[in-house]
């Protein structure tokens, strides 16, 4: 695949280790050294302004894609390549869907999670064929994974939607992986 432009879901939050913004950064770096485009939600604060600024510091080119009503809460980064503002969040994860070659989650809250889960829902319906990766920094995203062993054991998800994911704890090799990604079936929806 020729996965160009990455979207990025992740906090405006730092998080309490370190190693969450080190990671972001080292996901920006990776990202503009290999010539791609960082799309995310164009924040300057917590892992969101780590992960942009690391990038731009690179010299990557960076889109950021924010609501009017959390231009002042996330604070807007005002030096991206460019910077959209729209109306609604479905706005926001719209464009960066449009923009996209392939979505990766970083550790994050509630907002992260439910951006990342509507673009893997969206591959399993076969409305995309992008690869979807977590990158599983500190371990962060083990729980969620035994949940979705869990829905698989308890029969409300099928095991080969899973493949769907990829997940690494390292960002050039999630990016590299993310690269090689040949969807793994055709949805049952299509």
């Amino acid at each position: 695949m020729n996965i160009k432009n990455i979207a990025v879901f992740c906090g405006s939050s730092a998080g309490k280790n370190k190693i969450y913004l080190e990671n972001a950064k080292k996901l920006g770096e990776e990202l503009a050294s290999s010539g791609r485009t960082l799309v995310y939600g164009g924040a300057q604060v917590g892992c969101m302004g780590a992960l942009a600024n690391s990038a731009l510091n690179n010299g990557g080119n960076v889109i950021g894609i924010i609501p009017k009503k959390l231009q002042d809460v996330e604070i807007a980064h005002q030096n991206l390549t460019e910077l959209y503002v729209v109306e609604t969040m479905h706005e926001r994860k719209a464009k960066m869907a449009d923009l996209a070659n392939g979505f990766i989650a970083l550790p994050g809250g509630a907002g992260t999670l439910e951006e990342w889960f509507e673009v893997f829902t969206w591959a399993q319906l076969g409305y995309h064929q992008k690869p979807c990766g977590l990158l599983n920094v500190n371990g962060f995203f083990e729980p969620l994974i035994s949940m979705l062993d869990y829905t698989i054991e308890e029969g409300f998800m099928n095991a080969m939607y899973k493949d769907l994911i990829i997940i690494d704890s390292d960002p050039n090799s999630l990016l590299d992986k993310m690269e090689y990604y040949s969807p793994p079936l055709k949805a049952k929806w299509e």
